[in-house]
């Protein structure tokens, strides 16, 4: 079986090769084709994964691709990773919207919604180049912002391209760790929202919901990630847990001021922790691997850690310093297509009626029974009504995004920005408009 990861030179490869060194089964990925719009990016990652291939007898050929048309041509696979503008525009995306006044996070707010104006054209373009060269395929989508990115290659992909993210499976390991729950007990988890912005409404271990116990005890939902995070009180309020990103609509004004008072914004700090990191390859390096797995460890401790502060501050726990979560996510959801192995998995797919207030094919991020079909997604419980005007309202605001995109509109664009939750002012949706087409080249198209 054939994966292509276009993207490739980008900093999380390793943890998908990872995935694919593990597994040995019959029918696995024998060969990784991989592309980037960086030479030097690609040939550093290269030198990476051989020497994390190296004792390996069966590892997947490694194939790297001078264009995207012979990366994607017959494969199976298509994983998807890219970052138009690169950290460069991360850390612009960031420090615009915090300057007047905004949260600037990559998916969440003024930077998410400049991140998806400029990755939605490279993405069609890339869907359409799958249409053509690869249309039986399965394109499998991590980047980010990974809901509205779904759903604009989906126009031209269909349901052949399907969203993934680790944040609610991180969610409920978190819970199950917190329970006890054994090793090998039957799971079930019902889970409803956006990428980024959903709700854990139950966890089923063996038969039995285990989420009520935990609601009832504030010491135990404070003893996870989340409820440090979002505190007792307010989970026991919503009756759910939140998805960590969450945290910035909840408590925009506390993270706010976290982010500005803060000597180094995660953009800023992982543009230059990424930019010395490749710059080592510019000379020989003994061991690749060692290195990334250095510059890896330093990137998890670091995640995320203005939100941990203005809570109160906190450490991450060691699970969560492993890294990934969608690499294992990305290869069980190609081996149940693959092989036919029913597999369950929170996946971003068509809304179909699902949550009542979006369109059928708005893309969601639901619970779904995968098999050689595809995700089928769950018919699980619509959204309680404190959830509907935020998940309503940052739909809309995607739908803005790929109107912008795709008929390169200021408006519809003005439009993503003024409309969105965390921007409250429409002089400062003006001022993001127009400082984020000045300082980034990629949206210049907005005029």
């Amino acid at each position: 079986m054939k994966l292509s990861l276009v993207g490739a030179g980008g900093f999380r490869t390793p943890l998908v090769y990872r995935a694919l060194l593990h597994d040995h089964e019959e029918g696995r990925v024998d060969e990784v084709r991989l592309f980037d719009t960086s030479e030097h990016r690609l040939t550093s990652m290269m030198k990476v994964l051989t020497k994390q291939a190296e004792g390996v007898p069966d590892a997947p050929r490694l194939v790297p691709c001078s264009d995207l048309g012979s990366a994607v041509d017959g494969t199976d696979f298509i994983f998807s990773a890219i970052r138009v503008g690169g950290l460069k525009g991360r850390a612009l995306d960031e420090r615009i919207g915090l300057d007047l006044g905004v949260i600037g996070q990559e998916t969440v707010g003024a930077g998410g919604i400049s991140y998806a104006l400029r990755t939605i054209p490279v993405a069609m373009d890339m869907a359409k180049t799958i249409r053509e060269r690869a249309p039986h395929a399965w394109t499998i989508n991590f980047t980010n912002p990974a809901g509205v990115i779904t759903q604009a290659m989906a126009r031209e992909l269909g349901e052949r391209v399907i969203g993934i993210c680790d944040s609610p499976v991180g969610l409920a390991r978190h819970v199950l760790e917190a329970v006890d729950a054994h090793p090998g007990a039957e799971v079930d988890i019902d889970y409803l929202g956006l990428n980024h912005l959903g709700w854990l409404r139950g966890l089923t271990v063996d038969g039995h919901d285990v989420l009520p116990t935990v609601l009832a005890d504030p010491q135990l939902i404070e003893t996870f990630e989340e409820g440090k995070l979002f505190g007792a009180e307010w989970i026991q309020t919503l009756g759910s847990i939140p998805n960590e990103y969450l945290y910035y609509y909840y408590y925009t004004r506390e993270q706010l001021l976290a982010d500005r008072a803060s000597a180094s914004p995660r953009g800023a700090y992982l543009e230059k922790q990424q930019t010395d990191f490749y710059d080592c390859f510019h000379h020989e390096v003994a061991d690749p691997f060692a290195l990334w797995e250095k510059t890896r460890l330093d990137r998890e401790e670091t995640y995320m850690a203005t939100n941990r502060e203005s809570a109160g501050g906190f450490e991450r726990s060691g699970s969560d310093l492993e890294s990934g979560g969608y690499d294992r996510v990305a290869l069980a959801l190609m081996r149940a297509i693959a092989r036919d192995e029913k597999a369950q998995l929170i996946l971003n797919v068509p809304n179909r009626g699902i949550i009542g207030d979006l369109d059928d094919d708005d893309i969601i991020e639901v619970p779904c029974i995968v098999d050689r079909d595809g995700p089928h997604a769950r018919r699980v419980p619509d959204l309680p009504n404190h959830a509907r005007p935020l998940v309503r309202g940052v739909k809309n605001v995607e739908h803005h995004e790929i109107e912008a995109a795709t008929s390169r509109s200021r408006t519809a664009a003005l439009r993503a920005f003024a409309e969105h939750p965390l921007v409250d002012s429409i002089n400062v949706a003006r001022l993001l408009l127009e400082e984020y087409t000045h300082q980034i080249p990629e949206l210049n198209y907005l005029g």
